[in-house]
C-alpha cells in the first residue's frame, strides 16, 4: 500500500518510524531515505542499529534548503536520493520504504511530480510504501492508500521552547 503522511502538525516521520517498528516485530525490513536530511544527529540517525533488519540512508545534506530557490546540490541530491528509492523499490530490498519529506520535495517542485507519481502508481501494491511531509500534493493524495493530514491545534515551539533531543530531532 501507499501511505502519506502530511499536515502541518508534528509526528508525520513518528508515525512511519511506528510502522517501521511494528514490522521489525513481525520480521519485516524497512529501508528509510530521508530527503533534506544530513545530520547524524538525528535520534533515528543514532537508533538505526538498534531495530533489526532497519536501513536509514540520509540522501539531503546538513543545510536549509532554499525552496524558492533551491541550491543545485539540493536538486541533484534529490535526485540521487530518488534514483536509490526506485532502484531499492524495483529490487524490493525492504519490506516497507519510507520517503521522509518527500512531500515537500514534490509540493517545491524539487523533482517532477508526474514522473514520481506514475512510479509509485506502478509500484505501490508490491511493497508499503511511506511519503512523509508537509503540503503532500493532489495528485499524490489521489493514488494513495491511506492519507493522514496531521494539523497544528497547539505547538510548544510557538511558546519559545526549541527542538529537543530525543522528543523532537
Amino acid at each position: 500500500m501507499l501511505q502519506v503522511y502530511t499536515g502541518t502538525g508534528k509526528g508525520k516521520t513518528t508515525a512511519a518510524l511506528g510502522v517501521a517498528l511494528r514490522g521489525a516485530g513481525h520480521g519485516l525490513k524497512t529501508l528509510m531515505l530521508c530527503f533534506l536530511k544530513d545530520d547524524p544527529d538525528y535520534g533515528e540517525a543514532k537508533a538505526v542499529g538498534m531495530l533489526p533488519g532497519f536501513e536509514l540512508r540520509q540522501v539531503g545534506r546538513d543545510a536549509f534548503v532554499n525552496f524558492r530557490n533551491p541550491d543545485p546540490v539540493d536538486l541533484e541530491l534529490c535526485r540521487q536520493g530518488w534514483e536509490s528509492a526506485k532502484d531499492a523499490i524495483v529490487k524490493k530490498q525492504a519490506d516497507i520504504v519510507i520517503l521522509d519529506e518527500l512531500n515537500i520535495v514534490l509540493a517545491t517542485k524539487m523533482l517532477p511530480l508526474a514522473e514520481v507519481v506514475d512510479f509509485l502508481k506502478a509500484h505501490q501494491h508490491e511493497l508499503e510504501i511511506i511519503t512523509t511531509g508537509r503540503g503532500a500534493p493532489e495528485e499524490l493524495i489521489k493514488i494513495a492508500d491511506l492519507v493522514t493530514d496531521m494539523s497544528e491545534v497547539k505547538h510548544y515551539f510557538h511558546k519559545g521552547v526549541s527542538s529537543r533531543l530525543g522528543i523532537d530531532h
